[in-house]
């Protein structure tokens, strides 16, 4: 049901548009009376003697008649103008209003806000929770090492509830960027929804931040925390050298586009290690002078560089394993994609032709071509191997992809293949993010939550969609410009211009470590570092 207040609008308008146009007319009659009025009041006694004077000459009737008329006409022009102004403000103002009328209301954003406001608000808040559920989920990983399980119980539910909301808000953003709802309004009601998970993300987060704070009692007993970090820092501190090690072999066995991914992790893990070191001494010195404050933020920052170190490692050991795995595996999946071959050959032999594809039946034209271009894939393939050096994980994906369209299942080896390769780049783009989260926007983000959703379901959309991912998080990275020497390993927020981390020339002042919680609380702990 329409409320009164919106079914009166399209009245007042008119109300409003008949007084400018009245106000015009007005101007006008008085404009003429102005003209006739000494007419009107002539008396004939003064009519008579007007006729017994002499004439004037006639240049001089014309110049009186002349200044008598400027005045009108410059009235008349003035109504005039003033009407018409205010005609097209009023008309201008109708159509650029998203709603019939009356004041932006915050419990109705996608009827008050234009789309485009609209959808960079929701890019925004999107943003704004990936990173405080990264953040608290930091955090909370780093509070389990000194507190019992049950204590943390709590805050892990509340994360976990944050993440639900987070994973539908990235759904509904990427069914939007997919066109999903196409009509206008519906699109509008699909960011406002966005925004109203992203905001319910938050609120669990802030909700539980006060009681994260008197768990954890950092500024209560600092000596445990501070010695799990140090802890946790000399383990992963040991394990940079590996890492390495492990990089150079890479290097020496497979392509490289095989390694590209990790190339330069070493060297961030290790800016990260240099930097916990400075910032543990700093928390301690802290500690000792009874500044908890600033103990806790030097604490913090330091638990953010030794789990950005931490990820940049694991990363180079996972890739790997799974090169290794994958150079196993492109043997079998060779054969596996040749048997798929030959059955489909056989069934161009056969009455009718076609074959029966990825959700629809594939006429025989179309599945010969088909099969025509999976051999001549495999053939490259097989070439590669044989040509020295190569990069496992692309041989199986170009092998699972010419074979799908050939075949209505991949059961067996290719399906195995098919999924390592999209976990692997699942697992890669979602580093990058990780470590790049100060600079990285809301697209990369929503495909990469598309890859995860579709990880085990859809193993080749999950693929595209984590090299999608990666390249748009890549370009994000890049439009922000050069680092600087200078390194904070935490993100600023929204807005933030961190670069892994690495913190960039145009913002050259960084901002405290963030904390446990959501928009409202992440950044209560505002104690500077510098």
């Amino acid at each position: 049901m329409t409320p009164s207040s919106i079914r009166r609008r399209p009245r007042h308008t008119t109300s409003h548009i008949s007084a400018q146009v009245a106000h015009a007319l007005l101007g006008g009659v008085i404009a003429i009376l102005w003209l006739v009025w000494p007419e009107l009041t002539a008396s004939p006694s003064s009519d008579r003697q007007g006729a017994l004077a002499p004439r004037a000459p006639q240049q001089k009737v014309q110049e009186t008649s002349t200044a008598d008329l400027v005045l009108p006409l410059a009235a008349l022009l003035a109504a005039a103008a003033v009407a018409t102004y205010a005609y097209v403000r009023r008309t201008r103002r109708i159509r650029t209003r998203t709603t019939p009328g009356g004041p932006a209301s915050a419990t109705a954003p996608a009827l008050t806000h234009p789309v485009i406001q609209l959808d960079g608000r929701a890019q925004a808040s999107l943003v704004e929770a990936d990173d405080c559920v990264r953040t608290s989920r930091e955090e909370l990983d780093s509070a389990a090492a000194t507190s019992a399980p049950e204590a943390m119980e709590p805050f892990a539910r509340a994360l976990r509830e944050a993440e639900w909301e987070l994973s539908a808000a990235f759904a509904m953003r990427q069914r939007y960027d997919d066109g999903v709802p196409s009509e206008a309004s519906a699109r509008r009601q699909a960011l406002a929804g966005i925004v109203g998970r992203c905001a319910e993300a938050g609120r669990r987060l802030d909700a539980e931040a006060a009681g994260f704070d008197a768990v954890r009692g950092l500024e209560r007993g600092f000596g445990a925390a501070l010695e799990a970090a140090e802890n946790r820092f000399r383990e992963v501190a040991g394990r940079t050298s590996t890492a390495g090690s492990t990089l150079a072999e890479l290097g020496r066995r497979y392509a490289a586009t095989a390694y590209a991914p990790v190339v330069g992790f070493v060297e961030q893990a290790k800016d990260r290690m240099v930097f916990t070191t400075v910032h543990l001494d700093q928390a301690r010195q802290a500690a000792d002078g009874n500044e908890p404050e600033r103990a806790a933020a030097h604490l913090r920052a330091a638990e953010g560089a030794i789990a950005q170190a931490a990820i940049f490692e694991t990363a180079v050991e996972r890739l790997a394993g799974e090169l290794s795995t994958a150079g196993k595996l492109t043997g079998a999946a060779l054969t596996g994609a040749e048997v798929e071959i030959a059955g489909a050959r056989r069934r161009l032999a056969e009455p009718g032709g076609g074959a029966e594809g990825p959700g629809a039946r594939v006429p025989a034209g179309e599945l010969k071509s088909r099969v025509m271009h999976a051999d001549a894939v495999l053939a490259a393939v097989r070439e590669t191997l044989t040509g020295g050096p190569y990069d496992p994980l692309d041989a199986l994906r170009r092998i699972v992809r010419a074979v799908a369209p050939v075949t209505a299942a991949q059961p067996g080896v290719l399906l195995v293949a098919g999924e390592m390769v999209a976990r692997s780049t699942t697992a890669g783009a979602a580093d990058f993010v990780a470590t790049h989260r100060g600079a990285v926007g809301a697209e990369a983000r929503t495909r990469l939550a598309a890859a995860r959703r579709l990880l085990a379901e859809e193993p080749l959309t999950a693929d595209t969609l984590a090299r999608t991912a990666l390249h748009l998080a890549e370009q994000d990275v890049r439009t922000h410009g050069t680092p600087t020497p200078e390194a904070t390993p935490y993100s600023t927020g929204v807005g933030g211009a961190l670069l892994g981390g690495i913190l960039l020339h145009d913002d050259p002042t960084p901002g405290p470590p963030a904390s446990f919680g959501g928009p409202r609380t992440r950044g209560r702990h505002n104690f500077p570092l510098w």
